[in-house]
């Protein structure tokens, strides 16, 4: 990405969030009496939670340290507590407008405003810290997905392939040390015999990956086959080109574009990420052209990323596409977004002879939290001929 291109990006981004929260904070001042002593205080806290997740990301990338860990974790809480602070407020707001017209609140509302409205925000903040409270602790409750799959191929040698796919893990700040360790401890407790990594191994920025050396906790994964992965879409918005040489040094192979023959039983594709372009101003290969050597009668698994186009995998013969980056929205109602954009946001489907699935990721992006789905390690048994 052009940098004249990122400055409009982040600017347009900037402006839209600090209208939000203009948007919210006017009516959380409303809550609060003019005379009240706490009044200034609720301004400045309001504002610290506002921006510290923008001010947090801005510094890690030059100076990371605790402070800046410290922000970034309060900020961060803040991005899930402000999808609810906005939900209610518009609720609120367009109960109001109704109530202008069809009058139905009950007249005990106005009979002290002021207390009503103080009455609201408290009741509103209760509500919100026990929903990103919740949120918090399903994020931190992974589970492992268990899936028996069928491929109609004869193969070689052992007719059973166990495989353990994270996508979304988004190693860093948020997701540090113990994050990595249970993420490892799950994988190596499956004993796969492959590990499959899809896309979006790093949160952006690798400085906190480095600092809290967590590429050594990677190394521990074991599984005959080898661990492999492909880019996501963080990886470029970080730096894909010293993500992957990180991860590489840290015993993980990255499929760039390319297909290779695994065991002399099946074949393993991944593709770059789509916004490879977007990024690094050069196109991704072509699907066919990334199979265009391999022999069909293997099965084929394929990493894409961002399940886009399925068809094309299904047109070409393609019989397991493993892919994530949808969170499937991460936190409630964002999920009707990513059905909406998706023809699939999470779970398995079929097209003619080609499965997929989508995972809803190991870790979360922003918010700490989840919401309507839970994180995941996806335990794949494939039975072959």
């Amino acid at each position: 990405m052009k940098v004249y291109q990122f400055i409009v990006f982040f600017g347009i981004v900037l402006i839209i969030y600090g209208l939000v929260n203009y948007y919210i904070f006017s009516r959380f001042i409303q809550a609060i009496p003019a005379d009240s002593s706490v009044r200034i205080w609720a301004i400045i806290a309001f504002w610290v939670l506002a921006f510290s997740f923008v001010v947090a990301r801005i510094r890690e990338r030059a100076y990371p340290c605790d402070f800046t860990e410290v922000m970034t974790w309060i900020g961060s809480f803040w991005l899930g507590a402000m999808v609810y602070f906005l939900m209610i407020v518009l609720l609120i707001d367009v109960a109001r407008v109704i109530h202008h017209f069809l009058p139905f609140f009950p007249q005990i509302f106005y009979a002290d405003y002021q207390k009503t409205k103080l009455i609201t925000l408290l009741i509103s903040m209760g509500l919100i810290t026990m929903i990103v409270g919740a949120g918090f602790i399903n994020a931190r409750n992974t589970k492992i997905k268990v899936i028996d799959l069928q491929i109609e191929k004869k193969i070689k040698g052992e007719k059973t392939l166990k495989i353990a796919m994270a996508s979304d893990i988004h190693l860093g700040t948020l997701v540090g040390r113990r994050g990595a360790s249970r993420l490892v401890r799950m994988i190596n407790d499956l004993h796969p015999d492959i590990i499959l990594f899809a896309g979006d191994i790093v949160d952006e920025d690798l400085k906190p990956v480095i600092r809290r050396n967590l590429g050594e906790m990677l190394k521990t994964l074991h599984a005959p086959l080898g661990v492999w992965a492909v880019t996501g879409n963080h990886e470029y918005i970080g730096g894909a080109k010293e993500a992957v040489a990180y991860l590489k040094a840290h015993n993980i192979c990255f499929l760039s574009d390319t297909a290779v023959l695994i065991d002399d039983r099946f074949y393993l594709a991944g593709r770059e990420d789509r916004d490879r372009s977007r990024f690094m101003g050069k196109q991704r290969k072509p699907l066919e052209e990334i199979l265009k050597d391999v022999d069909r009668s293997y099965p084929i698994i394929l990493m894409d990323h961002q399940p886009f186009q399925l068809s094309v995998p299904e047109k070409l013969g393609v019989d397991l596409q493993l892919s994530g980056h949808t969170h499937h929205g991460q936190i409630w109602p964002f999920n009707y977004i990513t059905n909406a954009m998706y023809e699939l946001s999470w779970g398995y489907l079929k097209k003619g002879n080609t499965q997929f699935y989508v995972s809803s990721g190991f870790g979360t992006w922003g918010p700490p939290v989840r919401l309507g789905n839970r994180p995941e390690i996806v335990s794949i048994t494939l039975h072959l001929q």
